[in-house]
């Protein structure tokens, strides 16, 4: 059973790793003056974690043991290394604090289903940030294929045209390594293998290619997915950190029986071709749906926070909770076995 925070107390949040997606957590925490505020902040590099912790006046840690045993707070925000969020959520929910956690909740499957398990056992919430879903132009997409627009989908191909110098992997020592970080799929276009599923429905299979072309890391800079969906659709996915000289294309294009769907720019924030049989009142709404951003990470941070805050008042239920995690990570972890073993992978996945 899950206990409630009741409605006359603030829920106070932690957060942990104070790099360049924080400020979006930052935001659209602060969005919620009267529901939540935020207590701790944590990161190994100290003077950072003192300098966020003033402008917030906020408590400030270099150690996250530390941290945790002082408490204070109601839940833990991680924004760390991917590879350790497993390590991070589970010390958390022993001590008895919700987790939210950055994507992909963790870069093994194993580690994935022990997140789950540990916060189950321990009776605290497990949120996976999955902030896209919370775009404009992805809730008109979403409503169009949960209302059968489309019919009977057919083709589905996600493209992610983005640019990661090598300064960006140089940045930090964690960056571009299969223990921490993950590559092209597993860290930048995470968000959009969420898509695939969320989207268009369980996956039946994937195979695929992965590449270092000319990034001097452990991981893929470039990657290529085919998909065959349990539905009978089938797709691709290409993605590379490469593109000269900047983020060129994030996109999703879906093809069916009924109507045809491409949502582009450089983050699914513009709606460049909408064509369906039917009409619907939702139509009108296309050319107002799309939005110019400068940033890949959408400005989906402050509805998500929304709906934590409400699970955890308990008037609603999660958009994204740690078995909806789950099933991205899946999907990613069948992605580079399908490229390392040059096979064929069926989902699920057997542990």
């Amino acid at each position: 059973m899950i206990t409630k925070i009741p409605q006359e107390k603030k829920i106070r949040f932690a957060l942990v790793g104070c790099g360049r997606i924080s400020n979006n957590h930052i935001e659209a925490i602060l969005n919620y003056p009267d529901e939540s505020e935020i207590t701790a902040v944590c990161d190994i590099n100290r003077p950072i974690s003192e300098k966020v912790g003033t402008r917030l006046k906020a408590a400030h840690y270099s150690s996250y043991e530390e941290m945790l045993e002082a408490g204070g707070f109601d839940v833990v925000v991680l924004m760390t290394p991917s590879g350790i969020h497993a390590k991070q959520a589970i010390l958390a929910a022993r001590h008895g604090f919700h987790v939210v956690t950055e994507k992909p909740m963790a870069t093994r499957w194993i580690d994935g289903v022990e997140m789950v398990k540990a916060c189950d056992d321990s009776g605290v919430r497990l949120f996976v940030v999955k902030q896209n879903r919370n775009n404009t132009t992805l809730k008109l997409l979403k409503n169009a294929l949960d209302s059968d627009r489309f019919g009977k989908i057919y083709m589905v191909v996600s493209n992610v045209f983005w640019s990661r110098p090598q300064e960006y992997y140089d940045s930090a020592k964690w960056r571009g390594t299969w223990e921490f970080d993950g590559g092209a799929f597993m860290n930048q276009a995470s968000h959009y293998v969420d898509l695939l599923d969320w989207l268009i429905g369980p996956v039946e299979s994937v195979q695929s290619y992965t590449s270092t072309l000319a990034r001097n890391i452990e991981v893929e800079d470039t990657g290529v997915m085919a998909i065959k969906w349990r539905s009978g659709a089938i797709g691709s996915m290409n993605v590379t950190m490469l593109t000269y000289p900047k983020n060129l294309e994030g996109s999703i294009t879906i093809l069916g029986e009924k109507g045809s769907v491409r949502l582009g720019g450089v983050a699914v924030n513009k709606v460049e071709h909408w064509d369906f049989l039917d009409s619907s009142e939702e139509d009108k709404l296309i050319k107002s749906a799309s939005y110019e951003t400068t940033s890949v990470y959408g400005h989906g941070h402050t509805l998500y926070y929304k709906n934590v805050i409400e699970v955890l008042r308990g008037t609603s239920e999660p958009q994204t909770d740690g078995r909806e995690g789950l099933r991205s990570l899946e999907l990613l972890v069948a992605t580079y076995l399908a490229s390392r073993d040059g096979r064929k992978i069926s989902l699920p996945l057997n542990n």
